[in-house]
């Protein structure tokens, strides 16, 4: 593994537990045993340090989904795919999904890491609209209010979680989320 890379999972952990102002680079350096200084040589500042983590995440989960058409050929259901990758976040890693932990807090947040969450968010719900399309018996539209929904019903239910601090009873918020978006 690359230093960078060390650097940037180190720095995903740390945001996905408390937030974007969870590290510093002096703790991602002495984490990962290197200096301080290393970390400037890639990422200049932490403003760019998290842009880059939020792409990163970004591009890793919608690298893991795969493309929703190709698995509707292969008769797998694309929304239970995308759900499974929400339940794992909360149940496995028992942490966010680090683009859900900067949404909540963008009023505080630079610039260039508010573009790269939006970008999530995004390109979450082309996916799933596309998901909801290649599925069948639904218009453009109304796939994309469905993706709507979905996405906001899995972080509202990762909000729930992580605010009561029930990860022992996250699969059951996740059962009711999707119990909901089997509804739609």
């Amino acid at each position: 593994m690359t230093v960078k890379l060390a650097l940037l999972k180190e720095a995903e952990n740390k945001v996905r537990e408390g937030g974007y102002n969870n590290f510093s680079f002096r703790e991602l350096a002495t984490k990962i045993g290197i200096k301080s200084a290393s970390v400037h040589y890639h990422f200049p500042t932490k403003e760019d340090l998290g842009a880059e983590l939020a792409r990163y995440y970004t591009d890793n989960f919608m690298n893991a989904l795969g493309d929703p058409y190709s698995l509707v050929e292969n008769k797998k259901h694309p929304v239970d795919i995308y759900i499974d990758q929400f339940r794992h976040a909360i149940l496995v890693d028992k942490r966010m999904c680090l683009c859900g932990v900067f949404a909540s807090e963008t009023d505080c947040l630079p610039d260039k890491i508010k573009q790269e969450t939006t970008e999530f968010f995004n390109r979450n719900i082309q996916w799933l609209t596309n998901a909801y399309v290649a599925s069948g018996n639904c218009t453009t539209l109304e796939a994309e209010k469905k993706a709507i929904q979905t996405l906001a019903l899995l972080e509202g239910a990762m909000l729930i979680v992580k605010a009561s601090e029930k990860f022992d009873k996250s699969d059951a918020f996740f059962e009711q989320a999707c119990e909901a978006i089997q509804k739609l």
